[in-house]
């Protein structure tokens, strides 16, 4: 086999799933690390979320319940990973529901992946910036109790944190990586910024009985099993955001290794500094009556300051998380926008001819990142109105995510209990074939190979198996409200939201979406031999030889008019 020194293995990867290289490749492990870390925040969500397990669970509650989401989340992560490598592509979720579904219903069921995936990053978007905003004001009652607390003011901040991450995602986006690997600096040092003050200083300290063994259930529930369960959801929000690395597949080197592992160090790593924090918390918890009736509506801001002992201190310590949680906005909207593009390109979103177009000097999708912050900025002013209806509108983000999870997960179980998936050929071939994407031909199935990173046999099985159980229990809870007896004002509206997301990509699919979406699209990328490190050639695709590249349209670059896909008979 000829030696080929200088070829591009990523484009050439990229080729085999059917796509064209668009975006720059600037990002590598330890850059795609600090992305994935500061995009969950675990150690910081923690605080900020506090209450909600420690209403329903309690410190027990509380520690058990994070180490139950924390090997659930590894164990979907994994399987995700596992995907990941096999097609590491920007779109995801709704790419590898295309690829693992029968022909016939791959087009619905990726069609409604994907707009769960981007309805689910939308979200996520307005709730990173919306818990920064709070948390902005809380510091300022924490500070100047005399403070008159208005909704519109809330806007205003979110608003100004949303303007730090599109500045940073467009002004000074080349410097994106190098910032993400500054970034897991702070993330790291800031654990210990935090940690340090509260177990020195703080005057009381609790006991391992208090902690390890009380449970709470002030949702009023009927059992303690069912409180803890629904307490299980500030531990999971706490994890959200890793599969945004997912998303940037097309910009990291070697995606088909680094994807997993950033994913899985990642969780690793944050599962450690979450689990260290929220022992800390619970055995430096203080007076917890004062804690939970705090005027700024964030317990941890109360066992900040009594722990110790002034507000400037508080203050100091409660900025590191305010500032790490901007940094966590700046990935979410990175994520969200190459989400939006990856899935414009394929066609599966109104106006995809323009969402599809990459800024030429940058390589950024300026105009998905526009979009993306103009349905965060909009929906912003629903706190104007009432927080808790806003509150209501991001709730879709556990669903949404878990829910396009679910999907590709449990077909890929399917996929290898028939044994559908072949194993990975290492050898170079002489020309490029696609797998792992979706058939030219509507009625043949996908060839499907595994990637580099994979759980094999039985043990694999287990994984991903407990993935898709973890996930429903997950999703079950998420509907439940955290309070009885439940009114309009606390009722959990996120089963109407996600039902309302879900709907109408079923109606808009069945309506028009099905005339122009037919799954990921194979564009005309020239693909026949590889040489001198590009893809290059004969444009052969999938045994069918079309004309290289005829028209010249590149899909993703901001051509006017692109062609219709590339179709052909299946190998």
């Amino acid at each position: 086999m000829e030696a080929h020194s200088s070829f591009d293995r990523d484009q050439y990867d990229l080729a085999r799933l059917g796509k064209k290289q668009v975006l720059k490749r600037n990002f590598a492990f330890m850059s795609m690390l600090g992305f994935s870390c500061t995009m969950m925040i675990t150690w910081e969500g923690i605080l900020v979320l506090f209450l909600m397990g420690f209403q329903n669970g309690g410190p027990a509650g509380l520690v058990y319940g994070f180490l139950v989401v924390c090997v659930g989340t590894l164990s979907v992560f994994t399987t995700l990973g596992e995907l990941a490598s096999m097609a590491p592509t920007s779109g995801g979720q709704y790419h590898w529901v295309a690829m693992l579904a029968p022909p016939s219903c791959r087009n619905f069921l990726s069609y409604i992946t994907g707009w769960l995936t981007v309805a689910g990053w939308q979200a996520l978007v307005a709730s990173g910036a919306f818990l920064c905003a709070t948390l902005i004001q809380a510091l300022i009652i924490l500070n100047h109790p005399s403070y008159n607390f208005q909704a519109w003011h809330a806007t205003l901040l979110f608003w100004a944190v949303l303007f730090v991450a599109v500045l940073v995602n467009t002004v000074v986006s080349s410097m994106l990586p190098k910032i993400e690997g500054l970034i897991l600096i702070l993330h790291v040092l800031g654990f210990f910024a935090v940690l340090i003050p509260l177990v020195y200083m703080s005057p009381s300290k609790g006991t391992a009985k208090d902690v390890f063994t009380v449970f709470l259930n002030q949702g009023g529930w009927s059992s303690q099993g069912l409180s803890f369960f629904i307490g299980l959801m500030g531990s999971v929000f706490s994890f959200l955001g890793c599969d945004g690395v997912i998303h940037m597949s097309e910009e990291i080197q070697n995606p088909s290794i680094n994807v997993p592992r950033s994913m899985m160090t990642g969780i690793t790593l944050n599962g450690f500094l979450g689990f260290g924090m929220l022992l800390t918390v619970l055995f430096c918890l203080g007076n917890v009556d004062e804690a939970l009736q705090t005027p700024t509506g964030y317990p941890f801001l109360e066992i900040f300051e009594q722990a110790v002992g002034t507000v400037g201190g508080a203050t100091a310590m409660a900025t590191i998380v305010v500032a790490l949680g901007i940094c966590g906005t700046i990935g979410f909207l990175a994520s969200s926008s190459r989400m939006t593009w990856a899935f414009a390109r394929d066609r599966g979103l109104p106006g995809w001819a323009q969402l599809s177009k990459v800024e030429p000097r940058t390589s950024i999708p300026v105009v998905s990142v526009i979009l993306t912050t103009t349905i965060a900025c909009l929906l912003s002013l629903i706190i104007i109105g009432s927080s808790i209806a806003f509150n209501q509108v991001i709730s879709l983000t556990i669903d949404g995510l878990y829910g396009s999870y679910f999907m590709c997960c449990s077909l890929l179980l399917y996929r290898r209990l028939t044994g559908a998936i072949l194993p990975l050929n290492t050898d170079f071939p002489s020309s490029v074939a696609a797998i792992n994407t979706p058939s030219t031909d509507p009625s043949a199935p996908t060839k499907l190979v595994w990637g580099p990173f994979h759980l094999p046999g039985l043990f694999g099985i287990m994984v991903n198996g407990f993935a898709c159980i973890y996930m429903l229990v997950i999703m079950f809870f998420s509907f439940w409200p955290p309070i009885t007896p439940t009114t309009a004002k606390n009722m959990n509206y996120t089963v109407l939201v996600t039902g309302a997301v879900a709907g109408f990509s079923i109606i808009y699919y069945l309506l028009w979406a099905r005339k122009t979406y037919s799954g990921p699209v194979i564009e005309i990328i020239g693909a026949g031999t590889v040489s001198a490190g590009v893809v290059s050639g004969s444009g052969m695709i999938e045994g069918r030889r079309t004309p290289a590249n005829a028209s010249g349209y590149v899909p993703g670059s901001g051509a006017s008019s692109p062609p219709r896909p590339v179709r052909g008979p299946g190998m």
